[in-house]
């Protein structure tokens, strides 16, 4: 169980979440502030040494705050016994709407490094695990996730992106092995599985289909074929697995822009299939 500042972070929180407890840091509750940044963090209920993390990325122009405002979400990964952790984007030259440096728009801080220290942060104040890590985001978050799994595969044990892939001209070619859980809209229009152009020409969001090639490529898959195709609770579903830590599967739902209603239990026993390889 929780010791010394873990159990008093969280005392007296539990009830706002009904089953589980939004930890506090510093002068503003459920902000913890590190040198590059700050996050939020909600435990579960019986939080112990070593609970496992699902850290999820807002998309563009939202905030860490915003995705705890998602019940479903939260609630949903701490009744299965993870530690929700949602960091703050940045905001390009101190103003504008916050997002994440990744593919065309890497600049600033230096992500990777960011969302390490938030873990060892996490680690050293609420007992959380450095080990049993799944970076998931949605949209823009979602771009992330893709960017950081492309450039070290080892920083979480899994990746879960929701709604976002790479920008084109995609990476060539990227580290592996990889596990990663890709779920998306069939009816996504803002970020569409074929992707689109913004920006009078500028930029280029890149095709779902494209990204999920490259990541065979990276697991050394030995067929482009998924080794499974099924359908189940109206998603259609297809997984390639290439070795240990190395599984990826894609997951369309029949929806738009959103993160679609039980992702996270879907997410869990995803993650919860094989063991984490680091």
């Amino acid at each position: 169980m929780m010791k010394g500042l873990k159990a008093s972070a969280a005392a007296g929180l539990i009830a706002l979440w009904g089953g589980a407890a939004a930890a506090a840091c510093g002068a503003e509750a459920g902000a913890c502030e590190i040198d590059q940044g700050s996050y939020h963090i909600v435990l579960p209920e019986a939080a112990e040494e070593g609970t496992p993390v699902v850290m999820f990325l807002h998309g563009y122009g939202g905030s860490g705050s915003q995705v705890l405002r998602n019940k479903a979400l939260v609630e949903g990964l701490t009744g299965r016994g993870y530690a929700v952790v949602a960091p703050e984007g940045r905001k390009r030259d101190g103003t504008g709407p916050q997002n994440w440096g990744f593919g065309p728009f890497d600049e600033g801080r230096d992500e990777g490094a960011f969302f390490a220290s938030v873990l060892t942060d996490a680690s050293q104040r609420f007992g959380t695990s450095s080990a049993q890590t799944v970076l998931a985001g949605f949209s823009a978050g979602a771009f992330m996730v893709h960017y950081l799994a492309c450039r070290d595969p080892a920083a979480f044990a899994a990746y879960a992106p929701v709604s976002g892939a790479f920008w084109r001209p995609q990476p060539e070619a990227c580290e592996g092995p990889v596990r990663l859980l890709q779920v998306h809209g069939w009816r996504d229009e803002v970020v569409p599985l074929e992707g689109r152009i913004l920006g009078g020409g500028r930029w280029e969001q890149g095709d779902v289909f494209a990204a999920l090639e490259t990541w065979r490529e990276a697991n050394g898959c030995a067929s482009h074929a998924p080794g499974r195709a099924w359908s189940e609770d109206d998603q259609l579903r297809r997984r390639w697995d290439c070795g240990p830590g190395a599984t990826i599967e894609l997951v369309l739902f029949d929806g738009g822009h959103s993160v679609p209603k039980g992702w996270a239990g879907l997410m869990a026993d995803w993650f919860e299939a094989e063991p984490a390889v680091r």
